[in-house]
């Protein structure tokens, strides 16, 4: 079970099962060595409880140990699963809400059998009818899951911290104290209560009504309304809602954090099980996914709207910057939308579009879908969507602006640090005019002219490789564009390069119509490329370069089966100068390689992953 409840609906699981390898192997060893070890079995002997007809198991100090042992591991196994609760939202929560509380269920009798045998050192055995009254209605739990949902989990992925304010922590400390003293008195002023564990046992279902109750999404709505229609307040406190907001999203550095944190807010607020955010990327005119608390994660590399059809949905964004019903639009545009942002339940009300709009400019939407119970969105909530994605579209903006301005201030740095590689280059001819001057009054010595002779190969060397990389320093490289075929370009380049026989370098190079490129610098990116590719792959492995007809794009793909890289660096590094994983490497190369590329009005993307290697995709323009 403890495996399980780290494995449970977990994308991340393996990394959770690695960092509990220890614990696991503790579960299945110590249970053995206590008794191997101590060979005194489990019970001392059996008893009838005094004017009863229950009885009871003695424990021996093995079995006491075993009983704490089992309750510190259902502990951990419930720990856990509330860690994987609380980390789901939306949809992803209603699908795994009653498989969880199934097995708390399950797992909170045994805690309180197991507490009840180290209480008072005996095993009564009446309680196994509240063991199997738990496993009764847990099971039902899971089964009312699946039969709701069709499947008992979904992928979602834990912070690796642990929860110190965990609640399972807190409730089963509070009723082991409680259980202890109550017990005390009752066999103190009582003499003991023959109709506990049947009293236990509806006390077990009153909780599990109570926690049915308590996760019900329909009756948190129900009550907030109620409390609205009858106290006569707003629904909505706005000072915990902005407060809400702030606190979440004041972290976020990208667009893909800060929608991920709005995405989950606004379902917790609304009541809404989906919710989903659309990002325009205005260099192609194209909505692109970023977040959700519904669509899987394989969505995100999905785009809608590319072109000329995404402008009339654009300009709508720009002229009604409101809160809309996706469902009632006749737009051609709406049509898409819906498809792709599909409805779980056919009776989850109306989807709801709000626009993310700052300074005029659309930057994106926000879909609400699957209400729970279909409730129409008053003028209240779809006053406060509108201000929501107000805040939203002004964030993004401040990232955005953010981003220019660090690239600014690196784009100074870089040409600051060429005064740097003019010291050396200044150093550098130093040595060699102090070589010139000392050669005429030594040049009869053999060791004095070898010693020259090293001199200046290792000082050329040198200066060639600075000026190597003085050449990107400029903010624009300088092309010479002439109509070429890419296809020949990428041949020239792979003839200059030679490589080992342990690595394999395939090439497939389909046909495509001749662009305006510069020779020159297209030779550069590709060399640099197969360099770093080779540097990745190592002694052996696999280069594949291709070329290929991309609707408006010629696109060079260099792949290779080499170490890869992890998204963090992808996302923060890659494309910076002076950002480099490479040994003795001056992080220039990838910054070179973009500034060309974009240089020629194209574009270079990378996907990549830790010990699968990496993607490299090149696209220029092709003539209309």
């Amino acid at each position: 079970w403890l495996f399980f409840s780290l494995a449970y609906s977990r994308g991340n699981y393996r990394e959770f099962l690695a960092r509990w390898r220890l614990a696991l192997l503790a579960a299945i060893i110590i249970p053995v060595v206590l008794l191997a070890a101590l060979d005194q079995g489990l019970y001392q002997s059996i008893q009838q409880i005094a004017n009863t007809e229950d009885w009871v198991l003695s424990l021996t100090p093995v079995g006491k140990g075993l009983s704490l042992f089992f309750l510190i591991g259902i502990l951990l196994v419930l720990t856990n699963l509330e860690k994987t609760f609380r980390t789901t939202v939306g949809t992803m929560r209603w699908r795994i809400k009653f498989v969880v509380l199934g097995l708390c269920v399950i797992f909170g009798a045994r805690i309180y059998v197991c507490s009840q045998a180290l209480l008072y050192s005996h095993v009564i055995l009446s309680l196994s009818d509240i063991e199997s009254g738990a496993l009764l209605i847990g099971c039902l739990l899971i089964a009312i899951s699946y039969l709701r949902t069709g499947r008992l989990e979904v992928d979602v992925y834990p912070s690796h911290t642990f929860l110190y304010n965990s609640i399972t922590i807190l409730l089963t400390g509070v009723y082991l104290l409680t259980v202890g003293s109550l017990a005390k008195i009752v066999m103190i002023f009582f003499g003991g209560d023959t109709a506990f564990p049947l009293k236990a046992f509806f006390i077990l279902l009153g909780i599990v009504g109570l926690a049915v109750i308590l996760l019900s999404d329909r009756v948190r709505q129900a009550t907030q309304r109620f409390i609205s229609r009858n106290f006569k307040r707003p629904l909505y406190d706005s000072r915990k809602v902005w407060s809400q907001f702030t606190e979440k999203t004041a972290h976020a550095t990208d667009p893909a954090s800060l929608c991920d944190a709005t995405t989950k807010l606004i379902s917790d607020t609304f009541n809404v099980l989906s919710a989903t955010i659309w990002l325009v990327d205005e260099t192609e005119k194209q909505i692109v996914f970023v977040a959700s608390t519904a669509l899987p994660s394989s969505q995100t590399a999905q785009r809608i709207q590319t072109g000329a059809a995404a402008e009339p949905f654009l300009t709508h964004l720009r002229n009604h910057p409101f809160p809309f019903d996706l469902d009632e639009t006749i737009e051609p545009w709406a049509a898409e939308l819906r498809q792709t942002n599909p409805a779980n339940f056919l009776k989850g009300g109306h989807r709801i579009c709000v626009p993310i709009v700052a300074a005029e400019r659309p930057l994106g939407l926000l879909i609400l879908g699957d209400r729970v119970r279909a409730l129409p969105y008053s003028q209240e909530e779809l006053d406060l969507l509108r201000c929501i994605g107000g805040h939203i579209g002004a964030s993004l903006l401040t990232i955005q602006l953010s981003k220019k301005l660090l690239e600014a201030s690196e784009q100074e740095a870089f040409r600051a640090v060429s005064a740097f590689f003019a010291h050396d280059l200044k150093n550098a001819a130093s040595t060699l005019s102090l070589m010139l001057q000392n050669l005429p009054l030594h040049f009869d010595d053999p060791e004095f002219r070898a010693d020259v002779l090293r001199g200046i190969s290792k000082t050329v060397n040198h200066m060639n490789h600075l000026i190597s990389r003085l050449s990107v320093l400029r903010q624009k490289p300088e092309l010479r564009s002439i109509p070429a075929d890419l296809n020949e370009v990428v041949t020239a380049a792979l003839g200059r390069w030679k490589t080992t026989p342990e690595i394999q370098l395939e090439t497939d190079l389909q046909p495509l119509p001749k662009i305006q490129l510069d020779p020159e610098q297209i030779q550069n990116i590709v060399t640099n490329l197969i360099l770093n590719a080779h540097e990745a792959v190592g002694t052996r492995g696999q280069i594949r370069v291709q070329t290929a007809r991309q609707n408006s794009w010629a696109t060079l793909t260099v792949t290779d089966s080499g170490c890869g890289m992890t998204e963090e660096f992808l996302r923060q590094s890659l494309f910076r100068p002076f950002q480099t994983t490479k040994k003795g490497g001056t992080g220039i190369g990838m910054f070179q390689c973009k500034m060309i590329v974009e240089a020629h009005h194209g574009k270079i993307e990378v996907e990549s992953q830790p010990g699968k290697g990496s993607s490299f995709h090149v696209r220029l323009p092709l003539p209309e």
